[in-house]
């Protein structure tokens, strides 16, 4: 069994009441969108993942590695139509035996919930979909006031993701005719079999202002953090400047190394590299190779940049503390921020440039090096 993802996320949330589409809210350090494409991206079944966006969308979405993207429609069913149509005529999607479709603003879904709808796929379901039976008690009203009751018996709240055979649910949706509740909807319809699996609470859709903060809450009990530290040292030697954190600042002598030797810039990708757990700059671009000799460090940090958000992490905030008796750093810790946020992607707010001395002690106290330390935090999404 070859399972297709597609992300249904071309809809525009006005009950939200954001001044984006929901999709492109900030979420616990990430957006919306990117927290439910973690979800699958980690899912080794799956063979392609289509994102279905609104056409205006299209052009503002750089979609990461790995992630394929077509425009849906007027309505969700043509949203999803267009997305399974996509799906088959890939390379990738044209050997895919079925498909998980799901909602974007249901960012917390569990895995466990996931394995549910492939259990029953790969026991033969032609279509599989998560689902909590009702409890309360429902009534009917109008004008605020009660007008009735509703018996709740053999009633469900639906969740996604909802898992069919591809061809099948694509043949459904090109007879069905106008929109959907949802893909159950369509499937029963053309007379396919849906089979219930047991839903979870946490699987909010996020529709209102209040599931921004309830989604935050569930997806920050959840949340991979690291932590990374890095250090570097370069001696003093012939030049009229330093390039310290991406900035070039006058000096009587400059640093001396294989690249150009910004002691701030590799402190802070030995500690993006070390919150991965993928060893030091060196490793990647080792000092042995001429290629990188006289190379300038702002292509290493976005490098490490790039790495974090290919492994699903992003960067909340880095600190350098660069240690020297001279030059002076306070006149440039501005522009040092200013580049560091450029490279990193990062608001001024969360980006730290500070400078000490070491009181006149050790190499850097005499004046033949400059040192620096740095630290990142890396969380999901």
């Amino acid at each position: 069994m070859k399972i297709a993802i597609l992300i249904v996320a071309a809809g525009r949330g006005t009950r939200a009441g954001t001044e984006r589409p929901k999709q492109w809210e900030p979420l616990a350090g990430a957006r919306v969108i990117d927290w439910t494409l973690r979800l699958f991206r980690e899912l080794s079944e799956a063979a392609q993942i289509m994102i279905a966006l609104h056409p205006d969308d299209m052009a503002k979405f750089s979609a990461p590695p790995g992630i394929d993207v077509t425009a849906g429609g007027a309505t969700r069913a043509d949203s999803v139509r267009a997305g399974l149509e996509a799906i088959t005529a890939s390379t990738l999607g044209r050997d895919c035996t079925h498909v998980l479709i799901h909602d974007v603003a249901r960012p917390c879904t569990s895995r466990a919930l996931i394995d549910r709808v492939l259990e029953a796929l790969r026991g033969g379901a032609q279509a599989a979909a998560p689902a909590l039976p009702v409890t309360d008690a429902l009534w009917t009203g109008a004008d605020g006031r009660v007008t009735g009751m509703q018996d709740r018996s053999g009633l469900y709240r639906a969740q996604t993701p909802q898992g069919f055979d591809l061809h099948a649910i694509l043949e459904a949706h090109r007879a069905h005719p106008g929109d959907a509740a949802d893909d159950v909807a369509v499937a029963r319809a053309a007379g396919l079999d849906v089979v219930i699996v047991p839903g979870d609470d946490s699987n909010l859709k996020i529709t209102y202002p209040p599931d921004f903060a309830r989604a935050e809450a569930l997806l920050r009990g959840s949340m991979d953090i690291r932590i990374g530290s890095g250090y570097d040292v370069h001696r003093f030697g012939p030049g009229d400047h330093v390039t310290l954190c991406g900035v070039a600042v006058p000096h009587a002598r400059g640093l001396q190394g294989h690249s150009d030797a910004d002691v701030g810039l590799h402190a802070l990708c030995d500690a993006i590299y070390g919150a991965l757990a993928e060893g030091d700059i060196g490793r990647h671009f080792p000092p042995s190779d001429a290629k990188w000799k006289g190379a300038e460090s702002h292509v290493f940090l976005r490098h490490a940049v790039a790495l974090t958000k290919e492994k699903g992490f992003s960067i909340s905030n880095l600190d350098v503390t660069l240690v020297c008796e001279e030059p002076k750093i306070g006149p440039h810790s501005a522009a040092m921020r200013a580049a560091l946020a450029e490279m990193t992607g990062l608001e001024m707010g969360r980006v730290s440039v500070k400078a000490t001395t070491s009181e006149r002690l050790g190499f850097t106290g005499r004046e033949e090096g400059i040192a620096a330390m740095a630290s990142v935090l890396l969380v999901t999404g």
